[in-house]
């Protein structure tokens, strides 16, 4: 694997006008606002203040956030861009594979022949200033630790800088991410003065559950209370963080092994008092190694818990089906369908079932995809025991 970085957006005037290119872009601009007539020159009156203007630079780019230069390069090289994911491009020409992950200017390229690393970032560097880093180490904030057998991914430097960010580095360690299974509500402890702490603090633990699947329900909860927290809610984000303080090195470690999908997906019934709507979570495994997972609450009230169950069901397949997609692309054969495990046997017999009777016609349609997928062998529904059930970390 390789890193490479494209140059970023300057933030100031300054940094701006180092760069002939930013310079030219910014004198056309300027030419185009003075032809509009976009403003008239007049003296100011003197009980008025001027609103101050900036600049902002920014690189043309695509809806979907990929830069359109960089994009159209890589088809010119042969590249196709992945139809599951925006960001992916591949090229494959007899037993040469070659794999690009783009965010912004940060790039990670994976491939069969390392020689013909050189000659990408040869052409690449003909349109573009780009920096090899090398062996991927570290991207986003997730340390990527290698070796001949597994990778090891942490956020352990992320974790350590959002602690000095809320001055809790000498913070106690707890050993649970929260303190019961007792849902929070709105009506918990008294209304925060300053949101902004708080909001801050849950969105740098949403994506802390990049690597670590353990916090994903706990980090759901506060979710939910993100226009209106409360002081009981800031205590439970602060438990979270304790929680991570003790797990800082903790993460995700992918193993070579036998590539087979499968999924467990729980569901709690109706707990939320406040809408009585369900939580749904799942995990997804390649061979051995956890790939995705999620904790959520469901969009609708489910009358049963079978009915729970079986949404529950219903969005762990959607993700089976797109993660079948991607590896497909990848050129992972994959043959033998995928296992969904659930340990309510009313919520598989269900899926099983394809009469439509009275109970069940309330059910959005776009659930019973389900269905469909079992019907033609897509997937496998089986029914695994509570005690074993690997979702039961994304439900209370």
């Amino acid at each position: 694997m390789l890193v490479a970085k494209l140059p970023r957006e300057p933030h100031t005037f300054a940094q701006a006008v180092s760069d002939p290119k930013w310079i030219a872009t910014m004198e056309n601009e300027f030419q185009v606002l003075q032809e509009n007539g976009t403003w008239s020159l007049f003296p100011r009156p003197q009980d008025r203040n001027v609103i101050r203007n900036t600049w902002v630079f920014k690189i043309k780019q695509k809806p979907d956030s990929t830069m359109e230069r960089l994009t159209q390069s890589l088809l010119n090289l042969g590249f196709i861009g992945s139809l599951v994911d925006t960001s992916l491009f591949m090229l494959q020409q007899f037993d040469v594979h070659i794999f690009i992950l783009i965010y912004v200017d940060d790039i990670i390229v994976t491939l069969t022949h390392l020689t013909r690393i050189t000659e990408l970032i040869g052409s690449l560097q003909t349109e573009f200033k780009m920096k090899d880093l090398g062996d991927l180490s570290y991207f986003l904030g997730i340390h990527v630790h290698q070796d001949d057998k597994r990778i090891h991914l942490n956020q352990a430097k992320y974790i350590v800088d959002l602690l000095g960010r809320v001055n809790m580095v000498r913070a106690k360690a707890y050993t649970t991410p929260c303190t019961s299974p007792k849902k929070l509500t709105k009506f918990d402890g008294d209304p925060l003065p300053d949101l902004t702490q708080f909001r801050h603090i849950v969105k740098a633990l949403q994506y802390c559950t990049l690597t670590k699947p353990d916090i994903s329900y706990s980090v759901n909860q506060l979710c939910q209370f993100m226009h209106c927290p409360t002081t009981a809610h800031f205590t439970a984000a602060k438990r979270v963080l304790r929680y991570l303080k003790g797990t800082t090195d903790f993460g995700l470690y992918l193993t070579l092994g036998p590539l087979h999908l499968e999924a467990f997906c729980d569901s709690d019934w109706a707990v939320d008092p406040a809408d009585r709507r369900s939580t749904s979570g799942y995990s997804v495994f390649l061979g051995q190694n956890l790939i995705s997972w999620q904790a959520n609450k469901q969009p609708v009230v489910s009358r049963s818990s079978i009915e729970a169950k079986y949404l529950s069901m219903a969005i762990a397949t959607i993700e089976l089906y797109w993660l079948r997609m991607l590896l497909k692309e990848l050129q992972i054969n994959v043959t033998a369908p995928p296992h969904l495990w659930c340990d309510n046997l009313g919520a598989t017999a269900l899926a099983y079932n394809l009469i439509f009777h009275a109970r069940i016609k309330h059910i959005e349609v776009d659930y019973h995809f389900i269905r469909e997928k079992v019907f033609h062998k897509d997937i496998v529904i089986n029914y695994i025991s509570t005690n074993n059930q690997c979702a039961d970390i994304f439900t209370p």
